[in-house]
């Protein structure tokens, strides 16, 4: 079975529309996300403009602040600071990556863990390693509500992970190795997390003979095609995060999208698999939306409210 991703999503914005128009319905004002942007790379006002896009439809007020790639260092934490103390902004992002000259580890430790709705702060990375309540990081937890509504549960299960990355890798391992604390649909809340997890990287032995002792797989390497048919078993759940393009003469823009999954022949061995494009993608911008309501929610939402 396909894990339609895209289709998800948009049950998803319809829920958070629906959340949304309450607020404003009662007189509040909607969440509000700030969005961080330096230079011009192409790929990232491409991610940039698709999450403004997705705010407008579900009612989030969106902003986009965008910087030369020039900037200092130390201007853009002076933004970061005046957006932590800016009460009109509920959550905000800085669009990785960033110029070579600006320390990224020193940019997101500048960042309220209150309005990190990427989830990437110490802060917040601590919380959900400790198994606290935190923002989760966007993919982790778009990754995590495809596994709930497909009813697919991790309870019990080996769990394979290729890719150890701060984004993706590492948190999705915590998240699903530890006793559940965020209840999501489909699944109860038993049934979300207590995974043996194999974490799995570029310096690994014998990948084949770990990934065929999984029963669900997470590749998040960036490398094209990296899981082939002979490293899968029968039954196998495969969510695959990488997007990769290569060349190819015959698509209309020159290349194409694919995965880190070698989509073709893992497809029929699969018990459940994500596309590429269409799978996590679509999961990891409405998973920020998610958070920014959440954010809103906890820190931003006037007492005597619940809604």
């Amino acid at each position: 079975m396909i894990l339609d991703g895209k289709q998800i999503a948009q049950t998803i914005r319809a829920e958070l529309r629906e959340q949304v128009a309450a607020l404003t319905a009662n007189g509040l004002r909607a969440p509000k996300l700030a969005i961080v942007i330096v230079g011009n790379n192409p790929a990232s006002e491409t991610y940039v403009n698709n999450k403004i896009k997705a705010c407008a439809e579900v009612g989030i007020d969106a902003v986009k602040i965008a910087y030369p790639a020039e900037i200092t260092e130390q201007t853009l934490l002076n933004e970061i600071h005046r957006l932590n103390n800016d009460d009109s902004i509920d959550g905000f992002i800085v669009q990785l990556p960033l110029p070579e000259h600006i320390n990224e580890t020193q940019v997101l430790s500048t960042i309220d863990y209150r309005k990190d709705v990427d989830g990437l702060t110490p802060e917040n990375v601590g919380r959900t390693v400790q198994g606290l309540p935190s923002i989760i990081s966007a993919t982790p937890r778009g990754i995590r509500e495809l596994l709930a509504r497909y009813e697919i549960a991790t309870e019990g299960k080996h769990v394979v992970v290729i890719g150890r990355s701060n984004i993706v890798g590492k948190p999705i391992a915590m998240l699903l190795m530890q006793r559940p604390y965020l209840s999501l649909p489909g699944l109860s809340a038993a049934s979300l997390g207590d995974a043996t997890v194999t974490v799995c990287h570029s310096k690994t032995r014998d990948l084949k003979a770990i990934c065929l002792t999984a029963d669900i797989i997470i590749v998040a390497a960036g490398c094209p095609n990296l899981l082939t048919v002979d490293m899968v078993r029968e039954g196998v759940t495969v969510i695959d995060v990488g997007i990769n393009r290569i060349d190819d003469p015959a698509a209309p823009k020159g290349y194409r999208l694919v995965g880190d999954v070698d989509f073709a022949n893992v497809a029929p061995k699969a018990a459940y698999i994500t596309p590429v494009p269409g799978g996590v993608g679509p999961m990891t911008i409405v998973s920020l939306l998610q958070n920014t309501l959440q954010a809103y929610n906890e820190h931003s939402l006037p007492q005597g409210h619940d809604l």
